[in-house]
């Protein structure tokens, strides 16, 4: 691959961002590295030293600061494949998440990629040529209780990533949904401030679950480099797909609610005892919880 194919990547100061930089640049794409806060990125450039990775300053939920980013890349004709990896979590049951926290999470996870997406589009239509990469998330797929903001905002992207490849399939862009389950990175310390667990509360036993998901996500120990490189596949590949789940407990996630009623699926927030609610995801999904 020639040297001359331009990545933009949103979000890499840390995790999936970070180790998708690395791996394009060590594959043949010139990266530009977005990051909110360029004070960040000791670690990206630590890696990337000796590969063409630039930083580049880029809040994707602003305006301006999208149209700088993109400008320090050569402008929106120079641009050959965009990765919208930079989002936002937390874990909280909805009656008690904040609505500045709802709104800020859709400004990043649902917005912040739209906006990229309509800066770089119309360069990509007229040459005709160009891939569009959505980090979304398992919970893009499936809705994850205790965490309705994050995954509400993630099926948004799935469904503007979905619904915008079919709108540009016949002007050769590709557009592709990646979606990882529980991955090694500081997501989780970084969603510590909209994160909450507290034992007094009648959704106790919602937050607890939803904890010893991630717990059993730990287990499997996915780094962000395996993402990073099904993320390149994706771009890659001559047998085109949609969607790209990236870890076991995404594909069992996946698959198992697709197997499931709709009412089977809202039964397993009832009043269960642990025992019989880790026997149903475990049959499910696959997946033991401790």
């Amino acid at each position: 691959m020639s040297t001359e194919k331009v990545a933009l990547v949103t979000g890499t100061s840390t995790g999936i961002g970070l180790a998708t930089a690395i791996d394009l640049a060590r594959n043949g794409y010139s990266v530009f590295a977005g990051m909110r806060n360029p004070g960040k990125s000791e670690a990206l450039r630590e890696a990337a030293e000796g590969l063409p990775v630039t930083v580049v300053q880029m809040d994707v939920t602003e305006d301006a600061s999208v149209a700088g980013a993109i400008e320090a890349a050569g402008g929106p004709q120079a641009i050959d494949v965009l990765v919208n990896n930079a989002g936002m979590g937390g874990a909280t049951p909805l009656e008690i998440t904040p609505m500045a926290e709802h709104e800020a999470m859709f400004q990043t996870n649902y917005f912040g990629a739209i906006r990229c997406i309509q800066a770089v589009l119309p360069a990509m239509r007229e040459r005709r040529s160009g891939c569009i990469v959505n980090i979304t998330s398992m919970e893009g797929l499936v809705a994850m209780p205790n965490q309705v903001a994050y995954s509400a905002s993630k099926w948004a992207l799935e469904c503007a990533g979905e619904a915008l490849a079919h709108e540009v399939s016949r002007f050769g862009v590709r557009v592709v949904n990646v979606e990882p389950g529980v991955i090694m990175t500081k997501i989780f310390e970084n969603s510590a401030p909209a994160t909450r667990y507290d034992k007094t509360s009648p959704y106790v036993d919602l937050m607890r679950r939803n904890g010893k998901m991630f717990v059993a996500g730990f287990v499997s120990a996915v780094q962000p480099e395996t993402v990073a490189e099904t993320i390149r596949e994706a771009i890659e590949t001559d047998d085109y797909r949609l969607r790209w789940p990236v870890g076991e407990d995404a594909h069992g996630i996946r698959a198992g609610r697709g197997r499931m009623s709709d009412e089977q699926w809202v039964a397993m927030g009832g009043d269960l005892s642990d025992e019989e609610y880790n026997s149903l995801y475990e049959d499910n999904f696959g997946i033991r919880l401790k």
